[in-house]
């Protein structure tokens, strides 16, 4: 058993690396909508310290490039512009 919270291990992990939620899931074992909750959180940690920052490359619309999504730590089930399901997801970075 680790010492770290499952917070701090996700932002551990952005730190190394930039990742899709999905890819933090199959990392830390945990299933996708809570590591959306946890984004947010640990986002919001992240705001708080002076060294630190959260970054997010939106999702974007595969069929018509759309990315100006309203909440970009949310995966949306369909672009809003030309309805298509076919959405990459988020990719999250703390630098």
């Amino acid at each position: 058993m680790t010492d770290s919270t499952r917070r701090e291990r996700l932002a551990e992990t952005l730190g190394a690396e930039p990742a899709t939620a999905s890819q933090l899931a199959d990392t830390l074992d945990t299933p996708v909508s809570t590591v959306y909750q946890d984004l947010k959180h640990v986002a919001r940690s992240v705001r708080s310290a002076e060294d630190r920052e959260f970054l997010v490359a939106p999702p974007e619309c595969s069929s018509c490039g759309f990315s100006n999504y309203d909440d970009p730590v949310n995966y949306p089930s369909r672009c809003p512009e030309c309805r298509s399901e076919s959405i990459q997801e988020a990719v999250f970075k703390i630098e």
